[in-house]
């Protein structure tokens, strides 16, 4: 484990806690009481503050990288040079150019690699996604995912050197992965209009970003999120198709009540503001933020010699809608994604959304009425006339 803090507990947690068989053996971080402190709360044998020394260890056969982002592509150097299993927080990079030399390096090295994108691990997703790809919502025209909160709790997110960006890569990077897969990744990612600003934060990076990803189908991914919200953590998506629609509220509300006076109070939730009045307690953090499931796959990928759900080439694809993102706040314009590595589709043009009622008509709409009739619009196919037919 590189990283002995927030992310990196969450992590060991999960890790030593759901499979059963798989132990943290080293641990680095940058500070040795941070690091002697995690070896004792995670009974593991080895700590130090060299990187290097942590990595090379014979006993060592994946690496878990919970590093901050600028510490992110010298950590994956280090792995591809020890041949070492490689696992990575989100984002990869602080751009795609950083993501893309190391999509490259892993890939060079022939080493195993896997993006840490905990939220399309998450109970609901993993259902959602699957119902999505059995076709109950038809084909998806619109998938929309908000991350909301008061913002991040370590000082290095708010650097903009150390971080790359503001809420947008921080949290940006978990929404525009969650619509694309309702998408579908191969469909390429044409262009962006984003919105940010610096609303509440004394910082040189955005607190605040709405943003719009086209794709070459015709599909529209939207993200919102917040370093300003406050009320917690607001996890939640939106996907609209042709023959349905699913609304998940993952975090926020719960389906767990409670009220105190907080006397007594304790840890609620993630990101929760208070523990006082009516609270939104989570049943389990690790297993409802995605944890479980995405370090399941991602050792039974390894074991099985297969390619994990999420690779080291999906977080570059994300950091490329990112730098885009970036660019349109810049310029208040569409921009283009700019992808030098592209493994999916070409030249997919909007699906026919045309549906035959007759030979010379298109079938608008079709419904029951309150009243029990049955009303039909439909289109001309050679004059474009729109009537309604209507009939007991």
């Amino acid at each position: 484990m590189l990283g002995s803090g927030f992310i990196g507990r969450f992590y060991a947690d999960s890790i030593q806690g759901y499979r059963s068989q798989d132990k943290i053996v080293s641990i680095y971080s940058r500070r040795e009481e941070s690091a002697s402190k995690f070896a004792k709360d995670y009974n593991v044998p080895f700590y130090t503050i060299d990187m290097e020394a942590a990595i090379a260890r014979p006993e060592v056969d994946m690496v878990c990288i919970s590093l901050p982002n600028n510490l992110h592509e010298a950590a994956v150097m280090l792995c591809c040079k020890h041949k070492k299993a490689v696992i990575i927080t989100k984002p990869l990079g602080r751009n795609a150019a950083e993501a893309a030399r190391m999509v490259n390096a892993v890939e060079a090295a022939g080493i195993f690699n896997g993006y840490l994108e905990d939220l399309v691990y998450t109970p609901k997703f993993i259902k959602a996604q699957e119902s999505v790809r059995n076709g109950a919502l038809g084909r998806i025209l619109w998938a929309k995912s908000r991350e909301t909160h008061p913002g991040p709790h370590s000082e290095w997110f708010w650097d903009i050197e150390q971080a790359g960006g503001g809420c947008i890569l921080d949290l940006g990077c978990h929404c525009i992965e969650i619509t694309r897969s309702y998408i579908g990744k191969d469909i390429l990612p044409v262009e962006v209009m984003c919105w940010a600003d610096t609303q509440v934060k004394p910082i040189d990076a955005e607190d605040h970003a709405i943003g719009l990803v086209k794709y070459e189908n015709g599909a529209i991914g939207q993200f919102e999120v917040s370093w300003t919200f406050r009320g917690g953590l607001d996890l939640r998506d939106e996907v609209m198709g042709t023959e349905g629609t699913i609304w998940i509220n993952s975090f926020l509300r719960t389906g767990f009540d409670m009220f105190t006076t907080g006397n007594g109070g304790d840890y609620i939730a993630e990101k929760a503001e208070s523990n006082t009045g009516w609270l939104f307690p989570v049943g389990d953090d690790l297993n409802e933020l995605g944890y479980n499931h995405m370090f399941m796959d991602m050792f039974n990928a390894m074991e099985k010699n297969e390619k994990p759900k999420e690779t080291f080439y999906d977080g570059y694809v994300v950091n490329s809608i990112i730098d885009a993102c970036y660019r349109s706040m810049k310029s208040k314009l569409w921009e283009p994604v700019k992808l030098d590595i592209w493994r999916g589709k070409t030249g997919v043009s909007k699906d026919s959304h045309l549906v035959e009622y007759d030979k010379d008509h298109y079938l608008v709409k079709e419904e029951m009425t309150h009243y029990g009739a049955k009303k039909t619009i439909v289109k001309h196919k050679q004059t474009g006339k729109i009537s309604e037919i209507e009939s007991k």
